[in-house]
């Protein structure tokens, strides 16, 4: 066959490539990344399960409109719903890390597609996966219980389509158009800082409450649904209530801008892949010596400390479990001293503390997975399961580096807005002995549920293809069990008995002290595991 008749056949091929295509590939990546490990797979199961019960739950939410007096507050609950639906996806993707790694533009760039099939591909793989259809359940219940006759049901379907994919849509748009910034180290930085903001903008609702603008609810409910009446999803929402040519109207203004929204994401698309990637671009490294090199002796020990200090230094991603934690116990902090129903006395600065303690703590439960396919070096060095207690050892030096002076702090801010800042010691002792039994908490994690770090950093990764469902186990296990390992004296700080908190940071310790014992042992005897999977191509 000539050159030409093979280029020929190619382009047809080209050309026959569809949303079908994208749809079958990312399934196989999918199961491709479950085949051959049950760790992936109960993960993927246990993402199912939780999207089974969103979806039912939220369901049955809208549903039950129906049974409400008012058929206008039916509608304001929808509006409001989806108002969040839609924010939801604009956001998530930017601070979740690794909510789908498929769908990286950058992994497409050099096929011979054009830029209208990658982006019907692209939608298409959006909508496949658990979470989307979870979504669409959960805005069909719309029809149930605000759709009224048969016209009203194909108005809705229209209109819950139309809002499903204004969902999709923003979010590709986002992500698109931020994916080269967020590549970058500055980038990440950004949006470590902006968690800040979203986990503030959280618990506005609470902090209103707490601060005396606790009025009519069903009067802020109809304030804010008006304001969102005119917004897509206020549109949406009023498109399958009422019906008739006013919800026509109101649809076609809503296909109107997802499409525009499509064109703009198309257009950010066209524009990411013929720009250059500005996370390949070198910077410069200082060679300094921390002051932790310097106190230490020299040894693994002081070694794997500074090593992990420089990559909280120069890992936006570990920024953002420390932003999230102080900002999370700076609010708590407020809102508890504000509230007059809560807790009293010196729980008013231990808890908010604890929880500190306990988000802190969650940064180490996954601490190999950072060093990725470098940690083979270890076998090289580590003969016994004494150098991992001293690897472990080295780690948590750095985070409770880092970790004790915050938390000091945090406990200072929480008595003062307390009241009383001798709750300071209680709170803080506390919090120092419930960081070491998350550490401990973390060593266990770290070796029977670790996942890979991606090196790269790109706004849709945190972890490999197929092992978000082990993160997020990881993450749950290590708060779970730390929170039930501190109890036996946070409990009794938080009831008054404050004498107690000097138990806390030997309590800590030891608890510190036999989870990296158990898990050094354990990472002795499955080292081939383990390096398999912190080392998956991401």
């Amino acid at each position: 066959m000539s050159h030409a008749g093979v280029g020929a056949a190619g382009a047809v091929r080209a050309g026959r490539v569809g949303p079908a295509v994208f749809v079958r590939l990312k399934m196989r990546l999918v199961a491709g990344n479950l085949r051959g490990s049950t760790q992936r797979l109960l993960g993927f199961v246990f993402t199912v399960i939780a999207a089974v019960v969103v979806a039912g739950f939220g369901f049955l939410t809208m549903a039950m409109l129906r049974l409400a007096d008012d058929p206008g507050v039916a509608a304001d609950v929808v509006t409001v719903l989806f108002t969040v639906l839609l924010v939801g996806w604009a956001v998530v993707p930017l601070l979740a890390f690794g909510l789908d790694d498929t769908l990286d533009p950058s992994r497409l760039a050099l096929f011979p597609l054009r830029t209208g099939q990658l982006a019907a591909g692209m939608f298409a793989a959006s909508i496949t996966g658990v979470w989307p259809v979870a979504t669409l359940v959960v805005m069909a219940g719309a029809l149930v219980g605000l759709a009224g006759g048969i016209g009203g049901v194909l108005l809705g379907t229209v209109a819950v389509l139309l809002q499903f994919a204004l969902c999709i849509v923003v979010s590709r748009l986002i992500t698109t158009s931020l994916s080269g910034v967020l590549r970058t180290r500055r980038g990440r930085d950004v949006l470590a800082v902006s968690v800040i903001f979203v986990i503030l903008a959280a618990q506005l609702p609470n902090l209103l409450l707490n601060g005396g603008f606790s009025g009519d609810p069903m009067a802020m409910l109809r304030d804010v649904a008006s304001a969102l009446r005119w917004t897509p999803p206020g549109m949406a929402a009023h498109a399958i209530a009422d019906g008739g040519l006013p919800a026509v109207a109101e649809l076609a203004l809503l296909a109107v801008l997802t499409v525009a929204a499509g064109w703009l994401w198309i257009a950010a698309l066209r524009r990411a892949l013929v720009s250059a990637d500005a996370s390949t671009q070198g910077a410069s490294v200082r060679n300094a010596r921390s002051l932790l090199g310097r106190v230490l002796p020299d040894g693994p020990l002081a070694a794997v400390a500074v090593k992990e200090l420089k990559y909280a230094r120069r890992d936006p991603r570990g920024r953002v479990g420390w932003f999230a934690a102080v900002a999370v116990t700076g609010v708590m902090a407020f809102s508890l001293s504000r509230d007059g129903d809560g807790p009293t006395g010196v729980a008013l600065a231990v808890a908010p503390a604890c929880i500190g303690a306990v988000m802190i703590g969650l940064q180490a439960c996954n601490v190999f997975g950072i060093d990725g396919r470098s940690l083979w070096m270890n076998s090289t060095a580590y003969a016994t399961d004494r150098a991992w207690r001293t690897d472990l050892a080295g780690r948590h030096l750095a985070v409770a580096t880092i970790a004790v002076p915050l938390l000091t702090l945090l406990a200072v801010v929480a008595a003062f807005l307390a009241g009383d800042l001798r709750w300071a010691v209680p709170a803080a002792l506390t919090a120092w002995g419930i960081l070491g039994v998350g550490l401990g908490v973390g060593a266990l994690t770290s070796v029977f549920l670790p996942y890979t770090v991606p090196d790269r950093l790109n706004a849709f990764t945190g972890a490999a293809p197929g092992q978000g469902g082990v993160a997020f186990a990881a993450s749950f296990g290590a708060m779970i069990g730390t929170a039930l390992l501190a109890l036996p004296v946070a409990v009794p700080v938080l009831l008054g008995l404050t004498w107690v908190c000097a138990l806390a940071v030997p309590y800590g310790l030891l608890v510190s002290w036999g989870g990296r014992r158990i898990a050094a042992k354990a990472a002795f005897g499955r080292y081939p595991e383990l390096l398999e999977a912190i080392s998956k191509a991401a």
